[in-house]
């Protein structure tokens, strides 16, 4: 297909990415064809699938503003993806306006969009790295710029582990970005299971095969194992909309049809 004008140049247009995916789900404007191709396949087969992604763009949004009522005035989201409304930092700084994020995406067009929306605040900066790089985005000279690592912080990666194959051990790299993070920091994550809604996720799984990023379900066992040297935030391992929703009507009959754990830890 034809390079639009605003793609960055190292952009893969050939292979849809889980970050336009979700941009197209979430009905943005920054994906192309491949991906809304790719994206039309996965509703068919899985016709959750725009619920799965606004529930869990809905818990990150809960997750940020239950951080600020701790006090975590400082944000690490890995795996932010590309801008929509409801931003990390439009939330914290809503609650702060001196709250400090640092946006982290492997996608070029996540952090081109990134880039733009931010080149006039101050307390917010994008850059392209992968989460399997830990030391690259820990010691990342616009991360030890933004965020002080003497005080709590608050790790996103909402919606990004289940693109880590075992084979690059995710446990092993939460337990990395563990020991970074200072006494009274906050996790926060989502992650996509078979224990419900199995038959759909599967035919994702198998049509996510063809994308940039395959797609690992995992249990909650596996899920809540992510969060080991982490104190569970009540109500702990739940699915996306039974995480402190925000009414009754927040939560349906039917929770588990999210197909997408999440929870909150703190490190003590």
């Amino acid at each position: 297909m034809e390079r639009p004008d605003w793609a960055p140049k190292n952009v893969d247009i050939d292979k849809a990415s889980a970050a336009r995916l979700y941009d197209f789900f979430l009905g943005g404007s920054y994906n192309f064809e491949v991906d809304r191709e790719l994206g039309r396949k996965l509703a068919a087969a899985a016709p959750g699938v725009y619920e799965f992604t606004r529930l869990n763009r809905s818990f990150l949004r809960r997750a940020v503003r239950h951080l600020c009522r701790q006090g975590i005035d400082q944000f690490l989201d890995i795996g932010s993806g590309i801008p929509t409304a409801g931003n990390v930092h439009e939330i914290a700084q809503r609650a702060n306006p001196d709250a400090k994020v640092v946006y982290v995406d492997n996608e070029p067009v996540a952090v081109a969009h990134s880039e733009l929306l931010l080149e006039n605040n101050p307390n917010a900066v994008a850059f392209e790295a992968d989460l399997r790089d830990p030391d690259s985005i820990l010691g990342h000279e616009k991360t030890r710029k933004m965020l002080d690592f003497s005080r709590p912080i608050g790790l996103l990666s909402v919606a990004v582990y289940h693109f880590i194959p075992e084979a690059d051990d995710p446990l092993a790299l939460a337990a990395r970005y563990r020991a970074a993070l200072p006494g009274g920091s906050f996790l926060a994550l989502s992650h996509v299971t078979e224990d419900s809604m199995g038959d759909q996720v599967r035919q994702l799984v198998d049509l996510m095969r063809a994308s940039q990023n395959p797609v690992t379900p995992r249990t909650k066992a596996h899920f809540t194992a992510m969060f080991d040297g982490f104190d569970l935030v009540e109500p702990g391992v739940v699915f996306t909309p039974q995480w402190h929703p925000e009414s009754p009507e927040d939560v349906d009959d039917r929770p588990q049809d999210s197909a997408v754990y999440a929870a909150v830890g703190r490190k003590p």
